[in-house]
C-alpha cells in the first residue's frame, strides 16, 4: 500500500480548528468526503453486549453520509471499522504507530487495514513511517480521532481508559460525546455512566445518533417493526419487553408453564423477532 504525504489543506477541515493540529500527517488510500465524521471508540475488553451495540447501531447508519473514526485497535475500535464496511460506510483509521507494514499496529489488523483502504476509506497517522508504536502515542493520536470528527461515540470503557482520553478531548474541541448505557454491574459501564453524569447524549438506538449529528432521518427510520403476523402468545412476550428482560423474569411475568414460555421465546427466535445477549432477550 503506497504511504504519501496529505497536504495541509486536505486535512479533515475539524482538525485544523483544534488548538494543537498534527504538523504533518501521512496516509494510505483516500479520506473520504462525507458530511459528517463520526468516533467510535470503546474498550478493548468489550463484552458481547458491547459488540453487538456497536454492530447494530452502526449498521443503523447505512445509507447517511456519515464515515465512521476509529484506532484500528483491538476491541471495539476494530468492531467499529468492520462494521462500516459491512453496512456500507467509509471508515479511517488512526493507529498509534507509523504505517509502514513492519511498526503497523496492531500486527493482527494488516488485513483489516487493507480492507479499509479497499473499500475507499484511509489509514493515516501524524508519526513517521517507521515509528513503532510507543505507549506515548496513543493519546497523541486520540486527539486526531476526536479533532476530525464532528462527535465521539463512547461504547463501553472503563474509568482510567484511553477512550475516556478521546472523549475529554472530543469536550475540550467542544464536540459532541454520545454514549450507551450499561448495566450498573460491569466496570466497562463506568466510563459511560460517568460521561451521561457530565452531560454526554445517551443513545440507544441508530435514529439518536443521525438526529444528533443533525441529519434528515429517511422516512421509514422510526418505523415500528410490524407484528401483525405473530400469534397471541408471541405479542404477550413483545408487550412486557420495553426494556431487555431475563428469560426467569419473562417467565415470571408471563405465568405461564416454563417449557410453554421457553417454546415461545425459542420460536421467537428462529423467527428473528427477539434474540438473547449477555443473559437477556431483547425485541430486533
Amino acid at each position: 500500500m503506497e504511504i504519501r504525504n496529505l497536504n495541509k489543506k486536505d486535512f479533515p477541515p475539524l482538525l485544523l480548528e483544534i488548538n494543537d493540529p498534527p504538523k504533518s500527517m501521512r496516509i494510505i488510500g483516500e479520506l473520504p468526503q462525507t458530511e459528517k465524521y463520526l468516533a467510535v471508540v470503546g474498550s478493548r475488553k468489550y463484552s458481547e453486549y458491547g459488540k453487538v451495540v456497536c454492530e447494530k447501531l452502526i449498521e443503523g447508519l447505512r445509507g447517511y453520509p456519515i464515515t465512521i473514526v476509529s484506532g484500528l485497535a483491538l476491541g471495539i475500535d476494530s468492531i467499529g471499522h468492520r462494521s462500516a464496511l459491512r453496512a456500507g460506510l467509509p471508515t479511517v483509521a488512526i493507529p498509534g504507530s507509523g504505517l509502514s507494514d513492519k511498526v503497523l499496529y496492531p500486527p493482527s489488523h494488516k488485513k483489516l487495514a487493507e480492507e479499509i483502504v479497499e473499500s475507499g476509506g484511509a489509514i493515516m497517522t501524524e508519526f513517521e513511517d517507521d515509528c513503532p508504536s510507543y505507549p506515548s502515542n496513543f493519546p497523541q493520536r486520540n486527539r486526531i480521532i476526536a479533532g476530525m470528527s464532528h462527535a465521539t461515540l463512547v461504547i463501553e470503557a472503563e474509568l482510567q481508559s484511553g477512550t475516556l482520553i478521546t472523549s475529554k478531548y472530543a469536550i475540550e474541541y467542544n464536540r459532541d460525546v454520545f454514549t450507551v448505557p450499561h448495566s450498573i454491574f460491569s466496570k466497562t459501564s463506568e466510563g459511560p455512566h460517568m460521561l451521561l453524569r457530565l452531560g454526554a447524549t445517551p443513545i440507544t438506538q441508530s435514529s439518536d445518533i443521525i438526529t444528533a449529528l443533525g441529519l434528515n432521518p429517511h422516512e421509514d427510520l422510526f418505523q415500528k417493526r410490524d407484528y401483525s403476523d405473530c400469534s397471541t402468545d408471541e405479542h404477550e412476550v413483545i408487550n412486557i419487553l420495553n426494556e431487555p428482560l431475563s428469560r426467569d423474569e419473562i417467565i415470571r411475568r408471563l405465568g405461564k408453564p416454563v417449557y410453554v414460555t421457553q417454546t415461545i421465546i425459542a420460536t421467537m427466535e428462529i423467527k428473528g423477532i427477539v434474540e438473547e445477549v449477555m443473559g437477556e432477550i431483547h425485541l430486533k
